[in-house]
């Protein structure tokens, strides 16, 4: 059974960093058969939204809200993907979800909460 677990969330203040791991477990098969791995986040009375992606050749895609900010990266020997957070805003205050495609499905972690402090 696939699992997908966040982790790295907590309290930060305003401009300080945090960085979020996202691991897979359960893969079977070649590691090539995780595609794409995705951070989304949504904050409470808002729909989520994705924040990050990543592809399994390394392309990225960056929400405008995070960019120059935010890093998304992966270790595919791992099966995770990780999200560095600089320069953290109140406005980024949310549950963090990692999304994980493999071929075709798509596995949710159970979120993480990130609070900015102003």
């Amino acid at each position: 059974q696939v699992r997908a677990v966040e982790s790295g969330g907590g309290l930060v203040q305003y401009g300080g960093s945090l960085r979020l791991s996202c691991a897979a477990s359960g893969v079977s098969g070649s590691i090539f058969s995780i595609n794409a791995m995705d951070w989304y986040r949504q904050a409470p009375g808002k729909q989520r939204e994705l924040v990050a992606a990543i592809t399994r050749g390394g392309s990225t895609y960056y929400a405008d809200s995070v960019k120059g900010r935010f890093t998304i990266s992966r270790d595919n020997a791992k099966n995770t993907v990780y999200l560095q957070m600089n320069s953290l805003k109140p406005e980024d205050t949310a549950v963090y979800y990692c999304k994980v495609l493999i071929v075709t499905t798509p596995y949710w972690g159970q979120g993480t909460q990130v609070t900015v402090s102003s």
